[in-house]
């Protein structure tokens, strides 16, 4: 087993700032800032990219906390609502990130008449390279742990701090997603320059995330919902049967509009 003893909190002075939040900043941060420099290619402006986001990432603020207080309701929420509000305390969920900022960002992007499968693209790749610095937090603060494992790749977290359960070690979740993201980004930058038809790329993000998350998501010690399921169980599944029939669709109109 692997052993991390880090603090998952900062400290410098007085001032203490969690890992998780620092790493979460900056995926924002290079979730913006990856599209941007692509937007060229596309035949957008990083200027509009970046005012996109504007919309893009409050949206999924708000979407990340509503899944994890959907989540957490009855162990965390039921009796203290005003907890909702506190987001200094933790608690944001992936999934809700993703569908707020697709949900806010469409509609910017339908407000400001952008190409909406161009823009959408562009923004899978800002997605998943956020995705992947944002699990960094994850690991080092041992949220999203893994469920108990004898493997030699087991994480055992010693710190009082970290979320983990103490003294268990579990399977590394966050890094089998980081090493999943990869190939998921390795995927579209391969499929770039192949899928002609706007939204395709997006769509084959989706696909490709949500069936390595269903998976993942097995070895997760979060709250069953639902026949046996997680919540990102169903929004995986969720996700497919939305991504999978629309990425055939956009593939199959641009070889009909070719022959």
């Amino acid at each position: 087993m692997i052993t991390i003893a880090m603090d998952p909190n900062l400290h410098i002075g007085s001032l203490t700032i969690a890992w998780h939040g620092l790493t979460n900043l900056l995926a924002v941060a290079v979730g913006i800032w990856v599209p941007a420099r692509l937007a060229r290619g596309a035949g957008l402006t990083s200027e509009q990219l970046y005012s996109l986001a504007l919309w893009a990432v409050p949206g999924g603020i708000i979407g990340a906390r509503l899944t994890h207080v959907i989540d957490s309701w009855s162990v965390l929420y039921a009796r203290d609502f005003w907890a909702v509000f506190a987001l200094w305390n933790g608690g944001l969920g992936l999934y809700g990130a993703i569908i707020g900022g697709i949900i806010t960002g469409v509609a910017y992007a339908r407000a400001k008449g952008l190409p909406l499968g161009r823009t959408a693209d562009l923004c899978a790749f800002g997605l998943i390279c956020g995705q992947i610095v944002g699990r960094i937090g994850c690991t080092i603060n041992g949220d999203a742990f893994g469920t108990p494992t004898a493997l030699p790749w087991g994480l055992l977290y010693t710190h009082p701090d970290a979320f983990a359960p103490p003294g268990v070690a579990g399977h590394p979740a966050p890094v089998y997603e980081m090493l999943w993201d990869a190939l998921v980004l390795f995927a579209l930058w391969r499929w770039r320059g192949r899928l002609k038809s706007p939204g395709a790329l997006f769509f084959l993000y989706l696909a490709l995330y949500a069936t390595g998350r269903f998976f993942i998501t097995f070895v997760r010690g979060d709250r069953i919902v639902l026949l046996g399921l997680q919540q990102a169980h169903l929004i995986s599944l969720a996700l497919l049967l939305v991504a999978v029939p629309a990425f055939t669709a956009l593939s199959r109109r641009r070889q009909m509009a070719a022959a």
